[in-house]
């Protein structure tokens, strides 16, 4: 005699119930995934709007850090560096070299150590401390800002960079980093690193316009 298999109500309903969760699940899940591709794809096809005025007034505000002592001391119009605030030029002879690192037994490095000397206007340091090379030159004494602009986005120019590679140097270059921690006794550049290198990308994403002048 065979033996019919019965499901209780209670079975019945415990059954539904997980359909439908498992339903709304997947449903849920499916709608997720999409949701993501959908950001993703937006955030891969984003271009980012053209805006003259907007791209100047960000290089302009950008400008006022580049033409710091603590950067431009380093992107002299000739082969020695500057010093001080007052961007007097470098005493002891220093001067350029073919590799921006100095000449014969004046080396950069001789008192540049990695780190900042203790005391007042005591040597900064770097691991990296140097100057341009000689073949390219990079200054920015004298520059105008249109003349300044024109240079960096010149990859004969501007060390054989794109624009991304110049908001990535800006932004996390550690020689760069260090003209905010100049040592004691030296001014810091008029804006914080995290506004210059917000104001140098937007420069570069409103379509790095030059100034007027």
């Amino acid at each position: 005699m065979k033996t019919k298999t019965m499901i209780r109500p209670a079975g019945v309903i415990c059954l539904v119930i997980a359909f439908v969760a498992f339903s709304s699940f997947a449903v849920s899940f499916n709608f997720t995934g999409k949701m993501l591709f959908a950001k993703k794809t937006a955030a891969l096809n984003f271009v980012p709007v053209k805006d003259s005025i907007g791209s100047q007034k960000a290089f302009l505000a950008a400008y006022k850090v580049l033409m710091s002592p603590r950067c431009m001391n380093c992107h002299p119009s000739g082969d020695i560096p500057l010093q001080g605030d007052d961007s007097h030029l470098h005493t002891q002879g220093v001067k350029r070299g073919i590799d921006g690192k100095g000449v014969y037994a004046l080396k950069c490095t001789n008192c540049h150590q990695p780190q900042n000397s203790a005391g007042t206007n005591m040597p900064p340091g770097n691991p990296n401390w140097h100057l341009p090379p000689a073949n390219m030159k990079m200054v920015f004494e004298g520059k105008s800002p249109k003349a300044l602009a024109a240079q960096l986005k010149d990859p004969k120019r501007n060390g054989n960079k794109t624009m991304a590679q110049l908001i990535d140097h800006v932004t996390s270059d550690k020689l760069v980093l260090a003209g905010w921690n100049p040592g004691e006794g030296r001014t810091l550049p008029p804006l914080p690193h995290a506004e210059f290198a917000k104001k140098f990308k937007e420069w570069i994403d409103k379509g790095a316009y030059l100034p007027s002048k």
